[in-house]
Order: structure tokens, then sequence, then C-alpha cells
């Protein structure tokens, strides 16, 4: 490797490029910039003791990273309760998980240059469907037991009754029912936990019921008689189902489930010490619109053929705020992709002899224990058993530990195994031996065969599966691996990612995704850790998520950090449970007013609305701040009742406001807390701390300022940074190996399914903060000024910016106003974004915060020679704007209606247009040798919104 250190490689402008930039500013140096730009009553000078070690080169954190691997243990775990190992298809691995070019994608809200991803999430909808018998899925949830928590929110709104109670099987998964208890009761719901398969009677009244399918302790049992008597009571049934399992069991859609809810990660997805994973929701046709999340659906392009777009838009939490039902406005789009090619590569003969085969190894493992007169918990499961011990049951968990695999201690005398698909002979023999049985039979054989078990043998035959599934060409059509590797790469040239260029999307900080950052994501030691091993078997993750923490407290001023939340949304709600804990703990119990400036993130709101929390909206003055008078004249009104205020910080105006000190005293003075929403930390860090402005909580989002990557619209980190005194309401978990942290004891309820959320990709923010050190992440931070406001400058002659701080300066994104080019020219936001993928870029952020507005963020890894390119594109689309408006070309004819332009729109038919092909195509000279062509024409947003195909459609649609 290079002597040059990360930070040079990482920061895309250098001493040249920078002085250029600054030139045209008028400022000396990127530090006389910045401290222009924050607020000198905010601003924290370089600290000169850091619990941040100083800047290590790629090779010292690699072998780093390589010292905290080795000391987690790469054991056979055999746990389950929702997460197995699984064996992830090496041409998947490496041209999905390890290629940037569908790692380093945004979310496809550019749907014409999105058409690869959203073709792999209309594969994953249509597997979803497919094998849980319902009709619409969406794109992916965040993990199983959050989406379980949606199902239980999507049943409250969609059932008759006025009923309170949801009733939980007793059987379900434990990490799910401690999140329905946290999250039910900020929410008002009433949980009642029921052994539904043993009998237990559901209450009169009630507005859902929750199976778990087969349950936590293996057994698979006809719930369909539960499902009948819910609807009864006017409620709806939610049903969690393992995807493998419903290759050969009945589907939840067929027993007369509502909603389908459950994950993915065993398509494929290593375990990560539990996460990123794709969790899944489907539900019964009529309750699509109740649907979280993102969907994706079938649309068409200006020249009427087929393509695919993000359906239902109206529901993203931006627009609905506070009446938002769900606050997830994500997905983990990366791992539903890899969840979705291992459908398409296996195919479903192939899943099903999986499945065939992981149910054969738990009946010869069950046979075996049989035989030696143990007793089974249940005789009827899939890949589960629970087996009573003969004597104390952790002598069997230590017997196995020693030969290398984890068991799950149920109790004092139970112990629960579960297998999967790597699971061998020889495993099944070694678990055996842990249970006291002959290492070896009478022949002297060791492995136990299970090639004659008979699978699901005792599973009841009505619960036997009988109906086809993935029978469309794309799961029958790639089973070589060059086929499979063709498609995969013809899926990735549709699509723009950030290895094709610039995204200068604003509030999103699409930043490099360096390779080193990313190397120990694959590595076993990080990738086959069960989430909920024992403590001696993890130190090394505990150790580096450890270190994260303390470093995420020390730039932030907090005094604790919960890694737990897996995206920002969830980061966002564990903030508000915590200050409604406080509260609670205090008995203030009646403080549940939760203020919020009109130009908040829409997710805030809808976090406030989960968090038990009424919104107050907040007004901004003209110049995007917010509104002082309003903002006491709330706070008169509402301060008995104030629980908290939630702002961001950059504004998402992005300015820096100058009475934030003012903000927050008034909101103490009153007895409320405050949450700083930390999407815009990118300008900040090293400059001034949340904790400093008077922050009680924030989130942080790690994929936006720390790096890990946003996958095509997930996966993300939302960890959560508190004061002490907020510390202890703070996610915990019942599985957690720690029971305190660096910042105390953390008691509150949990918000996502594994202890430490998507624990799989923290060492991608660890290398980040690890190899740029304090002063490194300081010097980002001004880049990401410094290209901004640089952007402003070349480009306020031709848009106005928006919103600007003092001296006209902006801070790590600016907002170019483009209503007035509209009124002069009729061309429109949509035209200028549209027209951008002509000239090889992805749109900035559209219409947010303010309708008709690119909110432009280029970050600190993009080079002088890029910027230029995009300042470039902008002026040339201002021009040719402006010859529309003078008769050059017809308002409803030219290069900017019809963008973007694909090869077969200039090279098919007559070319009528009043503008050259070479225009349309190529209109600056660099084009020519490295044209993106997008595969689609502009894509018709409204057409058939609410008659949507939402799931594959046929392969000649598109011939």
């Amino acid at each position: 490797m290079s002597a040059r250190g990360f930070a040079e490689r990482h920061i895309g402008t250098d001493a040249a490029a920078q002085r250029t930039m600054l030139d045209a500013l008028g400022y000396a140096d990127v530090d006389a910039l910045v401290h222009a730009a924050v607020p000198a009553s905010i601003q924290v000078s370089a600290r000169s003791t850091s619990d941040i070690p100083a800047a290590a080169t790629e090779a010292e954190a690699l072998a780093e990273l390589r010292a905290l691997a080795s000391q987690n243990r790469v054991a056979r775990p055999m746990i389950g309760l929702g997460y197995y190992d699984t064996l992830t298809p090496s041409v998947i691995s490496r041209n999905v998980l390890e290629n940037p070019s569908w790692y380093t994608a945004y979310t496809p809200y550019q749907p014409e240059i999105s058409q690869g991803r959203l073709e792999a999430l209309i594969n994953f909808q249509t597997m979803v469907t497919d094998l849980t018998g319902l009709t619409t899925a969406n794109a992916s949830m965040l993990d199983e037991s959050t989406a379980v928590v949606e199902g239980m929110l999507v049943a409250r709104r969609a059932s008759k009754s006025a009923s309170r109670v949801f009733a939980v099987d007793a059987d379900a998964l434990p990490q799910t029912k401690a999140l329905l208890r946290a999250r039910a009761e900020a929410v008002g719901i009433d949980l009642v936990e029921l052994d539904l398969a043993h009998g237990a009677m559901l209450p009169d009244e009630l507005f859902g019921v929750f199976v778990q399918y087969p349950g936590a302790t293996g057994n698979v049992w006809d719930p369909a008689g539960v499902i009948d008597a819910a609807h009864l009571a006017g409620g709806l049934a939610v049903v969690a189902a393992d995807l493998l399992a419903l290759t050969l069991l009945a589907s939840p859609g067929s027993l007369g489930a509502d909603v389908a809810v459950g994950t993915t990660q065993r398509f494929g997805v290593p375990l990560g010490f539990g996460g990123p994973h794709a969790g899944y929701m489907t539900v019964k046709q009529g309750l699509e619109r109740q649907l979280p999340g993102r969907l994706v659906g079938v649309s068409q392009d200006a020249s009427g053929h087929p393509a695919y777009r993000l359906a239902l838009q109206t529901r993203e939490q931006h627009i609905r705020r506070e009446k938002a039902t769900s606050n997830i406005c994500t997905a983990q789009v990366l791992l539903a992709v890899m969840a979705s090619m291992y459908a398409v590569y296996h195919g479903p003969d192939g899943l099903k002899a999986i499945a065939m085969d992981v149910a054969r190894k738990a009946e010869a493992l069950a046979q075996r224990l049989r035989e030696y007169d143990l007793n089974l918990v249940s005789d009827s499961f899939f890949d589960t058993i629970r087996v009573v011990t003969p004597g104390p049951s952790q002598r069997v968990i230590d017997r196995a530990r020693s030969k290398g695999y984890q068991l799950f201690w149920v109790d004092d005398a139970t112990v629960g195994i579960s297998v999967d698909e790597t699971t061998t002979a020889a495993d099944v023999a070694a678990v055996a031996w842990a249970f006291g049985l002959p290492e070896t039979d009478e022949h002297g054989a060791r492995d136990i065969p299970f090639t004659d078990a008979a699978p699901i043998a005792r599973v009841p035959s009505d619960l036997h599966r009988t109906d086809e599934y993935l029978t469309h060409p794309v799961f029958n059509a790639y089973r070589s691996e060059t086929a499979m590797m063709r498609y995969l790469k013809q899926l990735a040239d549709r699509d723009y990612a950030l290895d094709r260029g610039m995204i200068p999307l604003g509030s999103c900080t699409m930043k490099l995704n360096a390779a080193t950052e990313m190397a120990a994501v694959s590595w076993p030691e990080f990738s086959r850790v069960h989430p909920f091993a024992p403590e001696a078997d993890v130190r090394g993750y505990l150790a580096m998520i450890e270190q994260l923490e303390v470093w995420l407290a020390e730039v932030t001023g907090y005094d604790a950090v919960s890694l737990q939340p897996n995206a920002g949304s969830q980061g966002e709600l564990a903030g508000l449970l915590a200050i409604r804990g406080y509260h609670r703990a205090n008995g203030d119990l009646d403080r549940t007013v939760c203020l919020i400036p009109s130009s908040a993130h829409g997710t805030n709101a809808a976090s406030a609305v989960l968090a038990g929390m009424k919104v107050v909206v907040v007004a901004c003055d003209e110049a995007g701040n917010v509104d002082l008078d309003d903002l006491r004249a709330k706070i008169a009104v509402h301060a008995e009742a104030l629980a908290a205020l939630m702002i961001t910080y950059p504004s998402t105006h992005g300015v820096y406001e100058h009475d934030v000190l003012e903000i927050t005293q008034v909101v103490h003075d009153a007895g409320g807390q405050v949450y700083v929403d930390g999407a815009n930390l990118n300008a900040l860090l090293g400059y001034a701390r949340f904790g400093d402005l008077g922050g009680d909580v924030s989130h942080l989002n790690l994929h936006k300022t720390f790096a890990i990557p946003h996958g095509g619209g997930g996966p993300g980190v939302g960890p959560v940074a508190a004061k002490a005194h907020l510390a202890p309401h703070l996610p915990g978990h019942p599985f957690s190996q720690r029971k305190d942290h660096a910042g105390g004891v953390f008691e509150g309820g949990p918000v996502s399914a594994a202890p430490h959320g998507s624990a799989g990709i923290l060492p991608i923010s660890w290398a980040y903060v690890r190899m740029l050190g304090s002063e490194g992440l300081r010097s980002a931070t001004a880049a990401a000024v410094l290209a901004a406001n640089y952007i402003a400058a070349r480009l306020r002659d031709h848009y106005p910016v928006l919103y600007t701080g003092e001296d006209g300066l902006v801070a790590h994104e600016c907002i170019l106003d483009l209503r007035p080019l509209r009124d002069a020219t009729g061309v429109t936001v949509d035209d200028v974004a549209k027209r951008l993928i002509d000239y090889g870029f992805h749109a900035p952020t559209m219409s947010f915060p303010v309708a008709g507005t690119l909110m432009v963020e280029p970050t600190e890894s993009e080079d002088l020679a890029e910027i230029e390119r995009f300042i470039e594109a902008m002026i040339a689309i201002k021009a040719e704007a402006v010859a529309v408006a003078a008769g050059q070309w017809p308002a409803d004819d030219n290069p900017l209606v019809n963008a973007p332009h694909t090869a077969s729109s200039v090279i098919e038919g007559e070319w009528t247009h009043p503008y050259s092909r070479e225009i349309a195509v190529y209109p600056v000279h660099t084009l020519v040798r490295s044209k993106y062509w997008p595969p689609v024409r502009r894509i018709d947003q409204a057409y058939g919104d609410r008659n949507l195909v939402c799931a594959c459609p046929p392969i000649e649609a598109f011939a």
C-alpha cells in the first residue's frame, strides 16, 4: 500500500484543488471557511487528547481488525431462533455483496437509472409472495422482529375492531416478544400471551393475533383454527413464517393469514452477529396500501415499454409526517437482493432440496436421541428440536461447546438445537455425543447418516405443501454460474451507482465506501457469528463495539452510545423512547408533547407518534431557521406537557442556525429534553458536538457520516447516543452478551431483533474512524463544507441558493431553487433531474425539503474534476432551458422534457425532434467514451398506481 495516509485517499480534493476553491470563495484556508460558517458559540477546538487513537494506515487498521476477529470463535451455531448459518453462493458473494455496483447505489427514487436493483427487488417480492401464499410483498423490512411489530400495527389500523388487545403466541421467538412489549406499551396496545398451540382460547375482543410458524420450540402445528377465531372476533392474523420451511409446509396464505412476516437471512445472507438481514412482509389482497416501507411495481416509460419503479410512494414518511402509521422509510435492499438471487440461483427445486436435506438432519438427530430414551418437547418439527436433558442442561451445552458447537440453553432441563444447510453428519453425531450418547454406533461409525431419515415425518399431513411456487422463468433460467454471473452483470449495468460517478444527494451523504473499510465484512470471524453466541465466543466483536461506542461518544459529546438501532428511523425511535422512559421514571406521565420544526425530516414526526407522543409543529422563518417566537409560544402553551424538541443540526435547509443554544435552553427551562437529529453530522464532525449544543440524545447515520454503504436503499445503522441521565433508558436486549456498557447499564426495551443490530457491518465504520483519526474526521468535514460552498458559489448566478447562513455560506449541502427557472421557461425540477442522467449524473435530492428545488451535497469524497463536471452540466442545462424559453425548441419537444434519452430512442425510426441526436445523448464531448446509457426512458410516476403489478411480469413483456 502507498505511504500516503488514508485521509488523502478518502478526501477527493487535494491541497491544490482546495486552493482553487478557496480562492473562488475568498478564504485563506479551509479552517477559516468552516469557522466563518459554523457559529463561534458552538465550535470546539481540535482536541489535544482523545479517546480516538492517531490515524492508522490501511495495513495497520486491517491488522488490528484481524486481531479483533481472532478473538471471535467461529463455532458451529445451532442456536436457531431465527438465525442460521448459510452457504452464500460465491457468484452472489463476489458479484453482489462485494461489488460496488450494488453496494454503493442509492435508493431508487430515480427509477430510470435503478432498473437493475428494482428488478432484483421485484424478484424478492415475487419470492416472498409465492412462498407465503399471499398477494403483495414489500421490498423488505429491517429484520424479523421489527417486521412482526409492523405487522401488529397493520392489524391495528386495518381491523374493524375497536379493541386494544393483541394476542401473542407463547411460542414466538423470545426476542420478538421482547420487542413487541417495548413497542406496544408506547402506543397503548395491550398484549396477551397465550399458548395457542395447546388450545388456549383467544379473548372475545381483539384486533389481531400473532402466530410463530414453526414455533420457537420448533413445533409445527395447524394455526388455521386460531386464525378463524381471530377473524370471528374482528381481528387480523399475523404469521411469522420461515421461508425455507415453507417450501415443505402449507403457506400462511393457505391457512387464512392476513399478514405474513419473517426474515430471509437463511437465503444466503451471512449471520453477521445479527445483521444486516432483510426481513419481509406480505399481505392479502386489500391490504396493499397498509404496507409499511417500500413497494416496487411495474409501470411504463415514455415509449410505452414496461419499466419498474417504486409504487405507493404517497406512503413515504417524509410526506405523511405525524399522520404516518410507520416510521419505516427504508429497506434492506442489498440483503434483499442477495436473498432474491439465492432463490434465482437455486430455483424452486433447489430450495426444496435444501429444505428436505435440513429436515432430514433434524429427524436423524431426533431419531438418534429417541433411541436412547431422550424426550422431545415436540415430535412435529422442521429444523429445530428441544430435548429434555437427563441431567442439568448446562452440562450438555458445555460438552457441545467443547467440540465447537453452540446450542441453546432453554432452562435447567431443556436444550434447543437447530440444524441448517451447513450441518453435516459429523455435526449431528457430535451433538448427540453432547447428550451422552456414544461417539460411535455399533458399527464403529462416528457420523450419523441422515439420507434415509424422513423429512417432516411427524408433521400433520394436511400441513404438507402441495401447491407450486417460484414458477416464473427468472427462478428457472440461471442454473449455470456463467448464466448467473451474466444476469447479475446485466442488472448492475442498468443501474447508476457511486462507482460510475458522483451522486450529489443532499441529506444523504453518498461518500466513498473504501475497499479497506469493506474488507472485514466478509471475514468468517465476523460474518459467521450468531447474535446470541456466548460472550466468551464474541469477545472480538464486543471489544470492537465498545471501541466504536467510545469514539462516537467522544465526537458527539455524549456519555453513552447504543449501536442496536439498525436504521436511522429506529435510532430516532430509540432516542424518543429513552426520553419517554426518563419522564415516566420521574413521574412526569403527562409529558407527551414533541415539538418538531416544519422543515424536519418526515421520519421525526412518525417516530414521535410511535413513541407515544403528540406532535406539535414549530414554524420556520424565511431563512429556514426555527422561528424562535413561535417556539416560545408553543412552549408556553404546552409547558406542562412538553416532552421533547426534535431538531436537525445543521438544519434540514442546509444552514447552521446561530440561535441553536437559545433554542435548546428554552426547551430545557420548560422541563423538556432536546433530540438532535444526526442526519447532517457530516457538516459538524470535529468542529462542534451535539452534546455541547444542548442535545440530550441523538441518532447518528453510520450509512451517511461513517461510510457504511447505502446498498441501493439499505443497509443502514442508526446508533443512538445520549447524556448520562438518559443512558439507562437506551435499548437493552434479553440476549445481550453485556449487561453494562461504557455508558452504563441499558434497561430500555429493544428496538431490533439482535442485541447489537446490524453488527456485521460495524467493521466499516470502525475502520473509517480508525484510519482517519480525530484530525482526519475534522479534515473530512472541512472538505465537505468547502465542496458544498464552492458549488453554491459557482451556481448562484444560474440558480438561486435558497437558504444561507451568515456571510452567505451553507453547511455541507445547498438548496438550488428551480422555481424561478420553471416560471421563466416552463422547465421543471423533474426535467432537470432527468436531463442530468443524459449528462452522466444521478440527480440531487428533488423537492425536499422544499418543493421545486434540488438539494446538492457533493461530500468530501469527490475530486474537483467531478465537481466541475457537475457544475458545467447544471450550467448547460440552464442554457437549454433558456433556449426553450426563447423559442429555439418547443416547450413540449426539447432535450429536457424528453430526457433521459436511451440508445434505442436515438437509433430507432426517423428522428423528428427539433434538436440533434448528438445534443440528446452527447450534450458534452466528454461523454463520448464514458457514456452511461439509461435502459428506459422517463417513467410515468402516476401510471396505474392502484393497479400496479408488484411481482415478476412475464419475461415476454420486456422482449
